[in-house]
């Protein structure tokens, strides 16, 4: 189940996008979504795309980000965005 769309209810949309990879250690889950944040080295890259992704969907869309890892497993983010907007606009 790589990806997967869904309706929880008549109110709210899931995505959920999981993976078979190494999973994200215990010790930078809580830093996942902060701005600039990465794993990579000096120069390698900004950290900005779970960052701006978070913003999204929880500021824009008022909907909802999680993510449920496992070292040596991988990892399933799951996302969650209700059908009416707050600002009035539909999905």
């Amino acid at each position: 189940m790589p990806i997967r769309a869904s309706m929880i209810d008549s109110d709210w949309v899931q995505i959920a996008i999981a993976d078979n990879g190494v999973g994200i250690a215990e010790c930078i889950r809580s830093k996942l979504f902060d701005p600039f944040f990465t794993t990579k080295s000096v120069g390698k890259g900004t950290g900005l795309g779970l960052s701006i992704s978070y913003q999204i969907v929880t500021e824009k869309l008022g909907g909802k980000i999680e993510f449920h890892s496992t070292v040596g497993q991988g990892t399933k983010f799951i996302i969650q965005i209700p059908v009416r907007q707050l600002n009035g606009v539909s999905t």
